[in-house]
């Protein structure tokens, strides 16, 4: 979709005279001095958020992309925004507004419920909802019912949309659907070594994956900050949960490859890395998603980065995967 609402924000600049109290004489201060060239220049900067400024935000955008109103997307996404889509894999802020634009969608209503917030240090905020929707795009129903992940970064001013994902709402007891058939890819040229930042943050998700995997929460446990979040169809996962959630199955036959990876600083402790991960295997009898984008945002402990919230989304699915506002 395409929403939002200007975040408008108030800086207050006073200059107070206080201890040494009026001029002498209250003659008038003269008005022709030569500028300071020290003066303190600094641009606004947005304040902090709150839950319920972010959740406005948010509604308008999912408004907008009910009544296909580019608008919202043109003015706050931001230029670090990435998307993925079945069709074209990862995307950045011009292939998701080409997306939009290209989207056909009838939406009926929708609605937002069980909005929580946190930050991922002073200038990342973490939306997770659930949405409830009823319409289709390009003639396929969109989800009744989705877990969201909208992800904002503070630029200037303005609190901008840089990630939005979502998964269809499951029930832990219902049978699963029959895993998708992963889609045979042309072969494609060998891929650019990763620059330093991508290789650091995908040494993170190896370890993550590597303890998921082998059922280790004690390991696993060493790459999830203090206060990791996940979130799947089955909502957000505090650590606790999240690490409790990947040890108890009984798997086997578990592998993984990652491909494409990519990662771009946010702040000078805040990162996010996107790949695409392909896995084998059963748990709980069950065969494993085969294939997945992950969205794992990770922050500096000291000098160690940990991951602070992760999401994936299947990445071969008949259905609508992505992802700017509302499933488009």
């Amino acid at each position: 979709m395409t929403k939002f609402t200007t975040f408008a924000l108030t800086t207050a600049a006073a200059f107070i005279l206080t201890a040494c109290g009026a001029p002498a004489g209250n003659n008038a201060p003269a008005t022709n001095a030569a500028p300071n060239p020290n003066a303190n220049t600094a641009k606004p900067v947005a304040a902090a958020p709150t839950k319920e400024a972010l959740m406005t935000i948010e509604k308008a955008g999912w408004e907008a992309w009910k009544t296909r109103d580019p608008k919202w997307n043109q003015d706050n996404l931001s230029d670090k925004s990435v998307g993925f889509s079945m069709k074209d894999g990862r995307q950045d802020k011009a292939g998701m507004m080409k997306a939009f634009g290209e989207a056909k969608c009838e939406i009926k209503s929708y609605s937002m419920s069980d909005d929580t917030m946190r930050m991922i240090g002073p200038d990342v905020a973490v939306l997770t909802f659930k949405g409830t929707q009823d319409g289709t795009c390009d003639g396929t129903k969109v989800p009744a019912a989705v877990w969201s992940s909208s992800v904002y970064v503070r630029e200037g001013e303005k609190w901008k949309s840089l990630l939005y994902l979502e998964n269809e709402v499951v029930d832990p007891k219902a049978a699963p659907k029959p895993a998708a058939v992963a889609k045979k890819e042309a072969a494609q040229a060998a891929e650019a070594k990763p620059d330093a930042l991508t290789e650091a943050l995908m040494s993170v998700e190896k370890a993550g994956w590597d303890a998921s995997l082998s059922n280790d929460a004690k390991t696993s446990n060493r790459s999830q900050g203090k206060d990791f979040v996940y979130l799947s169809g089955m909502g957000p996962l505090d650590r606790a949960a999240a690490l409790k959630n990947w040890s108890e199955p009984k798997c086997e036959g578990l592998e993984y490859t990652f491909s494409d990876p990519k990662a771009v600083s946010l702040t000078a402790d805040v990162a996010l890395v996107t790949y695409k991960a392909d896995a084998k295997g059963k748990c709980d009898g069950k065969p494993v998603t085969p294939s997945v984008w992950v969205a794992s945002f990770d922050m500096k402990e000291g000098d160690v980065w940990k991951n602070a919230f992760y999401t994936d989304i299947p990445a071969n699915t008949s259905g609508i995967i992505t992802i700017t506002k509302g499933g488009v």
